[in-house]
């Protein structure tokens, strides 16, 4: 059915079957327990509702009634605000600054090395091997609290936790001084939100 044939009170997320974009915005939408239509989309052969709707045919792309966004950062925040309990930023500015520049760096310096990594071709190792040292050098901050900078799971948490959940399909691996991501990774894996939040294919990643 097509979604212009859908009610526009249910909110639904177009979302690929395994994509560490796509598993974040699922992560904040399982962390708020909030309920909505998941439309899978082979990229190859997308479906005509996300032509209409996403000029970049990319995933994840969000609709809420006649709300169109297709930017994994906006759709977080904004769904962070549309469902404000439990909050996933801090209440203060300066902590939420904070946060917030975090995840710029988790997105450009993190999460490209990955789309490296999983597109192929001559760069693999070398975008490997810049990740695995970016989470070597970063791995004291996961020692200062439960979740990643913050007391409380966060945006950035569900930024986060699904490229830990790849590190095997990814092929890093981590030395022991940076048993603190891993050990990160195990107490956000075990959890409801996260469990919830994965597809089969997702889940057979580390089956």
């Amino acid at each position: 059915m097509a979604l212009s044939q859908r009610s526009r009170a249910v909110l639904t997320l177009f979302s690929a079957r395994d994509c560490v974009h796509c598993h974040r915005v699922r992560l904040v939408l399982s962390a708020k327990g909030v309920s909505y239509d998941h439309v899978i989309v082979d990229l190859e052969n997308p479906p005509e509702d996300l032509i209409e709707l996403n000029p970049y045919n990319s995933v994840p792309t969000l609709v809420d009634r006649d709300l169109v966004l297709y930017d994994t950062s906006v759709i977080c925040e904004y769904l962070d605000e549309r469902y404000p309990h439990p909050p996933l930023m801090p209440v203060d500015p300066l902590s939420r600054a904070r946060l917030r520049l975090a995840m710029v760096r988790l997105e450009n310096d993190w999460l490209t090395l990955v789309d490296q990594i999983e597109e192929g071709g001559k760069g693999v190792e070398a975008a490997r091997k810049a990740l695995r040292d970016e989470l070597i050098s970063n791995a004291p901050a996961f020692k200062a609290s439960k979740f990643f900078l913050s007391p409380e799971i966060s945006l950035a948490d569900c930024a986060f936790a699904p490229l830990v959940w790849r590190f095997q399909s990814l092929g890093i691996t981590l030395p022991r001084e940076a048993q603190s991501i891993v050990d990160y990774g195990e107490r956000i894996f075990h959890s409801q939100a996260f469990l919830r939040s994965m597809t089969a294919e997702e889940r057979a990643l580390r089956a």
